[in-house]
């Protein structure tokens, strides 16, 4: 079947993109293999005055390349004639004696975009489904289609650098405005106002002109104004990377070279890093975190069915309103809020707004897709009201006897087949559940906080819960935007329990003297976004406390004793961020929020004197998650390596470029990782004791994945 359909109207060409079989259009080699002789065809019609490139796809122009078959090619040559191809068709569309319009709806991104870029106009729907990014940073890669000439030359230097080098989505509107696209029109015009287009263009002859500001202009045409724009955006990947991730760095050196020695040479300076960077180590995971992510975002065929339609959330806190905001606005869900009062669940009404509004300003969304989904949300006075809700959610303080209370009181009015799921950062769920008349209905949710902004979900299961507890929660999770993974249940679950272990370490180094501001900036380095320390203070002293109590039984049996200091810290009124009282500094000037509080180290009992190296700090603080994270896998928490890496990642920010604990055993050797370990037990005692599993993973000369 083919992947490109021409339709004829009057004097236009109208290209349909719709790739056989799959639900969204992704750059593939048959499609590039089809553009040539079509290029051909159109360009002798003589009847043929302009070509429109538009999209069957529901909400998709091109959603970039295919990563699959990117990841299948083994060799460079192999990577460099697909890139070599895919640009002498840009060219063609480039260069082509008849105007060429791309009329877009949905995503178009990565090599999408560098499709659109390649046309002459561009019209696109101004619908939230809509959306342009470079997304190829994010996965270690660079614009392989001549994005990295073209954008700066369409939009100015600043805003092209700022697309590729954070990978962030521009919507239409902002679109617009700098310049990417021509026109903004309704979803249901696009076709004829395209059409309407290609015939003015046709007619005059003329070629889109695209006016950048003055300033844009400025610096585009000045070497000392190109200069200032490279210097300033290379401090800030260098401060944001700390030199963990090359893209980016190669991304600037594209651009320059284009720049500065014309659009061939740019070019082909492209095509050198982008052949090199897909057999980087750091790609290669990056594009296997993509792939779980992808995974961990789909419905499976026997969860399909369930979906709840009316949700109760019980809690509007922030952990309580996020999770309203994301089933709202993501699932669609009709949502019924209950706090312990009508004035509590205001505020958490305030804050769903807050969070739409938000998305207005950034022209995420329209104000009436905001007033919708505001309107899905209705404040709950009592529990009877949520008799005909198909799931409740509780996110209520973290304290058992209250979640106990909480589920007999809902449990007690809410139909017997509704779904019951606490969120609990460490609570162990079937504790929760023995309060239950039916615990097969009951499973834990552990969401992270801002709710909004995380893409991880955590579904703990017991041996009670029903299949049908599991898929509706899950696919719930799904709905919500959120990539999720599902554990046994055990005191912390998963990514608490690794959190756990590692911010102990982290406590351990302070009593042996180690300075605060040295333990965060090796782990910063390292490729965590924050430090162990400072990320106490954000999760805050009195949840670590209560934590290392659910914990306790865990932190015997691996030799360690919890330390004093967050128990001494506590009773003395430090809470972290939220009392702005902690290891850190806190006021209303965000700079002291990186100041140490050097008061802490009385609790403590010593000054910080001694020194370690950075990389025994990141061997201690790494070695000591991956472990535990082994310890999970093995015990059965976890049910595979895969959700094992996207919870350390997605959840608590394990370097990306690593892959997570399973693919940073596999990436370093199991045998090196073992003798690692023994070497720490050696030098600071048997809490490094390696897993039985990594082990027989060195016996049995296996890994943990089979690429």
């Amino acid at each position: 079947m083919s992947y490109l359909d021409i339709e004829k109207r009057n004097h236009t060409a109208i290209l349909w993109l719709d790739r056989p079989g799959e639900k969204v259009n992704t750059l593939t080699g048959n499609l590039i293999t089809e553009f040539t002789p079509i290029l051909d065809e159109l360009e002798q019609d003589d009847d043929v005055h302009a070509i429109i490139m538009i999209s069957r796809k529901p909400d998709t122009f091109i959603a970039g390349a295919d990563l699959e078959m990117l990841k299948q090619m083994k060799t460079h040559e192999e990577v460099m004639e697909f890139n070599t191809k895919g640009n002498d068709v840009l060219d063609r569309i480039d260069r082509f004696q008849k105007p060429v319009i791309a009329a877009i709806h949905g995503a178009t991104l990565g090599g999408g975009l560098e499709v659109a870029l390649a046309c002459d106009y561009r019209i696109a729907t101004n619908n939230s489904k809509t959306k342009f990014a470079f997304p190829e940073v994010q996965l270690g890669l660079l614009p392989g289609g001549g994005g990295t000439q073209r954008l700066p030359r369409l939009i100015g230097l600043p805003k092209a650098l700022d697309m590729m080098l954070t990978g962030r989505n521009v919507y239409p509107v902002p679109a617009k405005r700098m310049g990417l696209v021509d026109e903004l029109i309704h979803h249901d015009g696009l076709l004829q106002a395209a059409l309407k287009i290609a015939d003015e263009q046709a007619k005059s002859g003329i070629r889109a002109s695209h006016k950048k500001s003055i300033t844009d202009s400025l610096v585009n045409q000045t070497f000392l104004g190109r200069h200032i724009v490279y210097t300033k955006a290379r401090e800030n990947v260098e401060k944001k990377t700390k030199g963990n991730y090359p893209a980016p760095f190669k991304i600037l050196e594209c651009v320059k070279t284009g720049m500065e020695k014309g659009f061939k040479a740019g070019r082909n300076a492209e095509a050198r890093h982008f052949t090199s960077l897909v057999f980087s180590l750091e790609s290669k995971q990056l594009v296997n975190l993509f792939f779980a992510m992808q995974a961990s975002k789909k419905t499976k065929d026997g969860q399909k069915n369930q979906k709840p339609a009316t949700v109760g959330i019980l809690g509007a806190g922030l952990m309580g309103s996020g999770i309203c905001y994301v089933s709202t606005a993501n699932a669609g869900a009709r949502v019924l809020l209950k706090d312990q009062n009508l004035e509590d669940t205001a505020h958490g009404l305030k804050n769903i707004w807050d969070e739409l509004e938000n998305r207005v300003k950034k022209h995420a969304i329209s104000r009436f897709e905001r007033d919708i989904m505001m309107s899905r949300v209705i404040p709950a006075r009592s529990y009877d009201e949520l008799k005909n809700c198909d799931m409740v959610i509780e996110a209520v303080f973290e304290d058992l006897d209250v979640k106990h209370q909480v589920l007999r009181d809902t449990e007690a009015q809410i139909k017997d087949d509704c779904i019951f799921a606490s969120n609990t950062s460490s609570l162990p769920i079937t504790e929760i559940a023995k309060a239950a008349k039916r615990p097969e209905n009951v499973v834990g949710m552990h969401y992270f906080s801002p709710v909004p902004k995380m893409p991880l979900l955590e579904i703990i299961k017991t041996d009670k819960s029903s299949k049908k507890a599991i898929d509706t929660a899950r696919n719930f999770g799904v709905r919500q935007g959120k990539n999720v993974i599902v554990v046994n249940d055990g005191p912390g679950f998963y990514t608490t329990r690794i959190l756990a272990f590692y911010i102990n370490e982290a406590i351990r180094m302070l009593e042996e003297r180690i300075s605060i501001e040295d333990i965060d900036r090796a782990m910063t380095a390292f490729g965590f976004p924050v430090g162990p320390v400072k990320l106490l203070d954000e999760v805050g002293l009195d949840v670590g406390a209560h934590v290392n109590e659910v914990l306790a039984e865990r932190f015997a049996q691996r030799g360690i004793k919890p330390s004093p200091v967050a128990g001494k810290m506590i009773e003395a009124g430090y809470k972290g961020r939220k009392n702005k009282k902690g290891f850190y500094k806190y006021d209303d000037s965000s700079k002291h929020s990186r100041e140490v509080n050097g008061d802490v180290y009385k609790f403590i009992g010593a000054s910080p004197n001694m020194k370690l190296e950075r990389s025994v700090i990141q061997q201690r603080m790494n070695l000591m998650m991956v472990n535990e994270a082994l310890y999970c896998l093995q015990e059965g928490i976890l049910e595979s390596p895969q959700d094992g890496d996207l919870g350390a990642v997605l959840g608590l920010g394990y370097p990306p470029f690593l892959g997570g604990p399973f693919r940073y055993v596999d990436a370093q050797g199991a045998k090196t990782v073992l003798e690692e370990l023994e070497k720490l037990v050696n030098g600071y005692g048997e809490r490094f004791k390696p897993a039985p599993l990594l082990e027989d993973l060195v016996k049995s000369n296996k890994t943990f994945y089979k690429e």
